[in-house]
């Protein structure tokens, strides 16, 4: 089963001849004992915990779904053996500090495990994936104090962790909240108010769950500036670390939802009889900034929930199609004798499962790649090298959720049109797949939202700065390419694309600084295709220069993976980039019709 999943070899590809992961190792000493030797082990121990024990639920918590009886909330039977399974192996914060229970390794590395598992299973590792981002929030921002309480058992999985931003009236404008926070005498707060759509709110997995909310002090201004960040649990927390009352934080429902059944998405009311007590996390006011760290770590993970489905869709897909046999070869269609083929021997079946590859391999590089900025920037011996890669990551992070999942979205449906008419059937994987993978471009800020981020806040990031580093490393992996004679055209293209985009980003950041602003965020989704079909052209490029200098002297074995590489580049560049070019020609005329059309011309 652990074809359907991931692609070990391009893996390994990735994490050892593209990003050579095994160099972090010698930058620092923090990183020191994972070489490749160290790497390789981790990735098979992954690989096996996916495939052996979550891929098993995946499709039996899809049906069980969670439930909610008599106020309480119970998640798939599968999932409480599983949970501990997972958190006895420490996986949950493979990142962090030994000091709180984390492994210490490098986000490159652990990227692996964000495929295989979420692959296996991304509804199930929710759980732990939300923990981790409410764990990280009291690292940065809290007091030794929460630290002392909340930290080790966050990380370890004893508890879970959530967070609370959405409000009925408060969806993506997160100023508009109305949950209220009243200092008490003790320095603690009593929080009031109601949140919907908390993915992991409310379940039976462990003792306790901790709530990072978002709400407004008495007094405080409104909006986002008046916002601060508390630390609200389900159930209080002694000040030697054991238990205490439940802390009038009440599960009133939960969603029946589309996909992710099996995680539990709750509407909460806090404080509703008068007894929510929480701690502040961090400033006052400034809520929102403390709330972003583990928003953008959100935000990466979600690429890799869509990617995952990607991924798994693409496999499923190839082996179905090897196996499914199905008309004749159209070479022999006149040939009564003819036998039946397998349906990847079809011309169009090709095309789209050449679709999904070049897609998924581009997505999984990018995806490490942002991840391997983090760690570059945490090794960085310069500021301004540590600045380079930072912003990296912040440049590229709305790409890799995003466009990652706009275009994971169309592989799954891709993937199910391999499949025919079984794809549309609950039998097969194809349709789970779709379904989950369809709310990573809605939740953790909408991709609309991704857009804007990119367009009126990343793409001036450090002055153009960032933009600007990103363009060099672009063009320098172009230039190397444009020497190897085989790769010379292919080159030649992303960099006329490069330099088209270069002069479409600039007109883009002017009219939305101009009095046709409306005009430039209408057009901010399409720019986000042609940025992320950029990276995804270099991340192909970088792809296949690696394997034009080692595919003469390859093993028999791995000639067809290093040719597959060079044909993807191939057939993005000949199939995909003049669609990007069309898209950045129409980008420059930054059409004002979706802004000035009257609201009553659009029907009902």
């Amino acid at each position: 089963m652990a074809q359907f999943i991931s692609d070990r070899r391009d893996i390994d590809f990735v994490l050892h001849e593209q990003l050579e992961a095994g160099k972090l190792a010698e930058m620092n000493e923090d990183f020191e004992e994972f070489d490749k030797k160290t790497i390789d082990l981790i990735v098979s121990e992954v690989r096996t915990l996916a495939v052996k024990e979550i891929l098993p639920t995946q499709k039996e918590g899809d049906e069980q779904g969670c439930t909610f009886k008599d106020g309480k909330v119970t998640t798939p039977e599968s999932f409480k053996r599983l949970y501990k399974i997972f958190n006895e192996g420490e996986w949950l914060a493979m990142t962090e500090s030994p000091e709180w229970g984390g492994q210490g390794m490098p986000r490159t590395i652990s990227s692996v495990a964000a495929e295989y598992f979420n692959g296996a299973n991304y509804p199930f590792m929710m759980y732990p994936g939300l923990t981790h981002g409410a764990g990280k929030i009291i690292e940065e921002f809290g007091t030794e104090k929460q630290k002392q309480l909340f930290l080790k058992n966050m990380f370890t999985g004893k508890w879970t962790g959530t967070m609370l931003l959405t409000e009925p009236n408060a969806g993506s404008d997160v100023g508009a909240l109305t949950t209220s926070a009243k200092q008490n005498d003790d320095g603690t707060y009593s929080i009031t108010g109601e949140k919907i759509f908390i993915s992991s709110g409310d379940h039976d997995l462990t003792e306790n769950i901790i709530h990072p909310v978002l709400a407004r002090i008495e007094g405080a201004p409104e909006g986002t500036k008046g916002i601060s960040l508390f630390l609200v649990p389900k159930y209080k927390v002694n000040d030697d670390g054991t238990l205490g009352d439940f802390n009038d934080v009440i599960c009133t429902g939960i969603e029946h939802k589309l996909g992710i059944h099996s995680n539990s998405t709750c509407s909460l009311a806090l404080g509703s009889k008068g007894d929510c007590v929480g701690t502040l996390i961090g400033e006052k006011n400034k809520g929102m900034k403390a709330m972003f760290l583990m928003m953008n770590e959100a935000r990466l993970l979600v690429g890799f929930q869509g990617f995952s489905c990607a991924t798994a869709a693409y496999m499923y897909a190839i082996n179905y199609a090897k196996q499914r046999i199905q008309g004749k070869n159209l070479l022999e269609i006149m040939d009564t004798n003819a036998q039946s083929v397998s349906i990847i021997k079809h011309p169009d079946v090709r095309r789209q499962l050449m679709k999904m590859k070049v897609f998924v391999e581009g997505m999984r590089s990018l995806l490490y790649y942002v991840s391997y900025c983090s760690d570059m920037a945490a090794v960085a011996e310069t500021e301004e090298e540590k600045q380079k890669f930072q912003g990296f990551v912040e440049i590229l992070t709305p790409i890799a959720k995003g466009y990652v999942t706009d275009r994971s979205f169309e592989v799954c449906s891709q993937g199910m049109q391999v499949y025919g008419g079984y794809g549309y059937i609950e039998e097969y994987p194809m349709a789970q797949l779709l379904r989950d993978c369809r709310i990573t471009m809605i939740y953790e800020g909408t991709n609309g939202i991704q857009a804007m981020d990119l367009l009126g806040r990343k793409l001036g990031l450090n002055k153009g700065k960032t933009v600007m580093d990103l363009f060099q490393e672009i063009q320098q992996t172009v230039i190397a390419a444009k020497e190897i004679a085989e790769l010379k055209d292919y080159a030649e293209k992303i960099e006329k694309a490069l330099n088209k985009f270069g002069e479409i980003a600039m007109h883009m950041g002017q009219t939305a600084m101009s009095e046709k602003v409306l005009s430039a965020f209408a057009n901010a989704h399409p720019f986000q295709d042609a940025t992320g079909d950029l990276v995804v052209a270099w991340m192909l490029l970088w792809r296949a220069s690696i394997a034009a200098q080692k595919i003469e002297k390859a093993k028999k074995k791995d000639k067809p993976f290093y040719d597959g590489l060079i044909k993807s580049l191939q057939f993005f560049v000949e199939t995909h980039l003049p669609i990007t070019m069309g898209n950045l020609f129409a980008l420059k005329n930054t059409s004002s019709a979706a802004i000035d059309i009257d609201d009553a011309a659009f029907a009902g």
